[in-house]
């Protein structure tokens, strides 16, 4: 698959020459792109800095996370869910699925590799990749092709907020939250009110804590399911026959029957319509499982933005102040990319593809970008399909040369 150059350069690293691309990350994205390369036969090599697949579902997801999506719009290319499956599978049954889709196409990480820098070496048109094991012990890749498949949410966002370092409680990130077991009896501020807010705020009031949910800013709260069908589902068919406009004000309205006024609850929804929000602004819609209910019945407290923190309370900008025993900050992710990726034209600042969808898969020199669609599993998926195929049409072209190159020599031997 690689091969050992069996020396060290200048700087006492390890130089490893691989034959085809390296993947850097061994999520979902990168699974996918792996298992498609495989199928092709090309060789190449998977970089991933924990000692797992998946490392962001094994290890930074709460207990009680299932697919917010029906398992036909998350399962990887060549490979779909069980059967017995349900249609919203578990967060234990979505890693099994991983873990037997990467024993199923071979793919074998080099786990416990941190990428600390990827550059293109102009003068010798190749991928320079460097990084640091667990141990402390430096590697090179050289390559020709690089694929970025670290993701959207490879890294959590912590907030500056006045006074929260003064905070003598627990404060932690979502991606750290297992199970509200822990907190039962407390009072627990959840900071944001997106999916894992929602989700953790109805987690904690199941297990008896007392949370008081921050909704600073517009979101919109969608049912799971329209008369028994699921809402993405119900939106993908109106955006393929209707314009997003008309297929959002039909969204809003059945939304509108089942919830009801959420705004008198201190939900507020956004000018824009959910899908215009999300193709646009890449912000995803809430899919409710039960914190609405949770919300109404004043299990789970709305509150407004926040002021500052004390060192067991925290004062609100509509000038109440609540006394909490610990904070959980489900304030979203971001890319790591621009951390270890020395590039700034296919890239942006933020660790994104400046080409929108979807055409933000390939950039130049070979590189490739897979998972940052804005558009979930799916959308990985039909990255790893684009990129696997056009590696694989850079790779035949090469080898039709090389059997060419052969060919000539050795007519050249005969004419002799």
């Amino acid at each position: 698959m690689f091969s050992f150059s069996g020396q060290t350069n200048f700087c006492g690293r390890r130089c490893v020459w691989v034959n085809g691309p390296v993947i850097v990350g061994a999520g979902p994205s990168g699974l996918a792109v792996s298992a498609c390369l495989k199928e092709q036969c090309i060789p190449f090599v998977v970089i991933e800095r924990a000692d797992c697949i998946a490392s962001l579902w094994q290890k930074h997801t709460y207990d009680r996370l299932k697919l917010h999506l029906p398992k036909k719009f998350c399962q990887l290319p060549k490979l779909p869910f069980p059967e017995e499956y349900p249609e919203y599978p578990s967060k234990k049954q979505f890693i099994t699925y991983l873990e037997n889709y990467a024993q199923k196409f071979d793919i074998k990480p080099q786990f416990n590799e941190c990428v600390q820098s990827a550059k293109y070496d102009e003068a010798c048109q190749l991928w320079r990749v460097v990084t640091v094991s667990t141990s402390g012990f430096e590697t090179e890749y050289i390559c020709q092709m690089l694929v970025v498949a670290t993701g959207e949410n490879a890294e959590g966002v912590v907030p500056e907020i006045d006074g929260l370092q003064e905070f003598s409680g627990e404060v932690i990130h979502a991606k750290d939250f297992k199970s509200g077991q822990k907190y039962t009896g407390k009072k627990v501020l959840v900071v944001g009110c997106g999916n894992s807010g929602m989700e953790v705020s109805l987690d904690l009031s199941n297990h008896n804590a007392k949370p008081s949910m921050v909704v600073r800013s517009s979101v919109h709260v969608l049912p799971g399911e329209i008369m028994g069908k699921s809402t993405f589902d119900l939106a993908m068919m109106l955006m393929k026959w209707l314009p997003l406009w008309l297929a959002d004000k039909i969204l809003l309205m059945l939304t509108w029957f089942i919830l009801g006024n959420i705004q008198k609850y201190g939900v507020r929804r956004p000018s824009l319509g959910p899908l215009e929000l999300k193709n646009h602004h890449g912000k995803t819609p809430v899919l409710d499982i039960g914190a609405l209910e949770k919300i109404r019945s004043g299990e789970i407290k709305v509150v407004p933005g926040i002021k500052r923190f004390n060192s067991n309370s925290v004062e609100l900008v509509n000038g109440e102040t609540l006394d909490i025993d610990s904070v959980v900050l489900a304030t979203g992710y971001c890319s790591n990319v621009p951390f270890w990726l020395q590039e700034t034209e296919f890239f942006d600042k933020n660790g994104f593809p400046k080409t929108p969808f979807p055409n933000g898969w390939k950039g130049k020199r070979g590189l490739y970008a897979s998972g940052f669609t804005r558009r979930g599993l799916a959308g990985a998926s039909a990255d790893a399909v684009r990129i696997s195929q056009d590696i694989g049409k850079v790779w035949n072209e090469e080898l039709k040369q090389k059997k060419k190159k052969v060919h000539t020599h050795r007519r050249c031997i005969s004419t002799f």
